[in-house]
């Protein structure tokens, strides 16, 4: 079956889901604000969630229509072959948002989307009630300028949950966007990886699954693997295709270090559980005595700041000492991501190359400098 379908991701990811879909062989990639619409069969399905290393969810597109009354909304939903998808027995909740619509009141958006979506399985099933008690079949949907997209989520729990964290430091980074941050900095399979302040080692982990090309949905399920859409030899196939790209004779290896021991011992849990624990090496350190294990490195960091765990002030002591440690050095490249605007001026030099992010919901920037 060919579908369109959808990847929501972090605003500032957009062109690194589009790169990755395109490697992955989908058709028709197209990038807008915060999602990446592309085609393809149940084969891209299944390796679009094992392996996106950037996308939150992949979702298939039903439908994209305007509507500007609750009739039209009502009526371009009811359209859509829901039994197509929906079983007879199965749950299917709906939510979603509007920004710049008519239809401005999500509440009863959901209520007009779910009434449609029953009227159509009445029609098709021959039934008048829906008891929902099997497989969830989660519908999501956006009305942005009035263009209604209709979505059915095949991943379930959100992509950036691996299934190698389940424990976590305060104001851990998501694993999404840690992935990010290490391919920006064009992480390769024979670097040496450095995070002084790696918390629970997010980024450690998406480092070495990165550099070792391992797919980060191999240790998970997804939710239309209930469904019966993609079959048992697809999936199996897929998954034998993700084992084949693993690098199994790499010199990569991730040094982190944080003046916290609960930490350290959570990243080596999280390592162990991700199967990278070969890669990792975790020592009790502050910043201030970073030093390097390795002549070259590829140095990636969250540090904490003021609106995420220290004060103000402390947070811009860290700056200071982190410009005076991490020095422009031949084999080096540093990236830092950071919502101080001041960074540059407190870190004591421009960077070399500003990319704007997300994480969360506060907007950063991913300061790198490698001249």
């Amino acid at each position: 079956m060919y579908m369109q379908m959808v990847a929501p991701c972090l605003l500032g990811l957009e062109g690194l889901v589009s790169d990755e879909l395109k490697y992955l062989q989908a058709e028709n990639v197209k990038a807008e604000n915060g999602r990446v619409f592309f085609d393809g069969d149940e084969s891209i399905l299944a390796r679009a969630n094992l392996n996106s290393r950037f996308s939150e969810r992949i979702l298939i597109c039903l439908d994209r229509f305007n509507a500007t009354s609750f009739d039209e909304l009502f009526e371009g939903v009811k359209a859509l072959p829901w039994s197509e998808f929906i079983g007879v027995s199965d749950t299917f909740p709906v939510k979603g948002y509007s920004i710049n619509s008519s239809l401005h009141s999500v509440p009863d958006c959901q209520k007009i989307i779910k009434k449609a979506i029953v009227e159509s399985l009445k029609e098709d099933y021959g039934i008048s009630w829906f008891e929902e008690t099997g497989a969830v079949r989660q519908i999501q949907f956006s009305i942005m300028k009035d263009e209604v997209t209709v979505m059915l989520d095949t991943s379930g729990v959100a992509l950036h949950k691996r299934g190698y964290r389940p424990d976590a430091n305060a104001a851990p980074i998501r694993e999404t966007l840690a992935a990010a941050l290490c391919s920006l900095s064009k992480l390769r399979h024979y670097h040496t990886l450095y995070d002084p302040f790696c918390g629970s080692g997010t980024i450690l982990v998406e480092g070495a699954m990165l550099a070792n090309n391992i797919a980060p949905g191999l240790n998970r399920n997804f939710s239309f693997e209930r469904w019966g859409i993609v079959s048992d030899g697809i999936m199996k196939s897929e998954k034998e295709r993700c084992l084949e790209f693993v690098k199994t004779d790499t010199d990569f290896i991730a040094f982190g270090s944080d003046i916290d021991k609960r930490s350290l011992e959570l990243v080596n849990l999280n390592a162990k559980r991700a199967g990278v624990e070969e890669f990792i090496k975790t020592s009790i350190a502050d910043i201030k005595d970073f030093s390097p294990q390795s002549e070259r490195g590829t140095l990636v960091t969250n540090p904490p700041y003021g609106e995420r765990m220290l004060d103000i002030k402390e947070a811009e002591r860290l700056y200071k000492i982190m410009g005076e440690k991490l020095v422009p050095k031949k084999g080096w490249s540093y990236g830092i991501i950071s919502p101080d605007e001041e960074f540059e001026r407190l870190f004591g030099r421009k960077a070399d190359k500003r990319r704007k992010l997300y994480n969360g919901m506060i907007k950063c920037q991913y300061y790198m400098y490698f001249r």
